[in-house]
């Protein structure tokens, strides 16, 4: 379902925003839930990547790697 949100802006830049939208086949409303769901995305991403390390804790490498253990092929 979705909810209705007001939002306060600059009427020349609103104006300006619809515009290109229009230009781009889309409107602000689409624009601003595609915005919403990068924004969560964004944060998301970073909650996972943090669950994921706490995860791999268990994993040790047993050592100390050199620079050229690193670099070995």
């Amino acid at each position: 379902m979705n909810k209705n949100i007001t939002l306060s802006a600059d009427e020349a830049l609103i104006r300006r925003s619809r515009q290109k939208a229009q230009q781009e086949n889309t409107t602000l409303n689409e624009l601003f839930r595609q915005w919403l769901k990068q924004y969560v995305g964004q944060n998301h991403s970073s909650v996972d990547f943090m669950e994921l390390m706490a995860e791999l804790e268990y994993a040790k490498a047993g050592r100390k790697f050199t620079r050229d253990d690193l670099n070995e092929r």
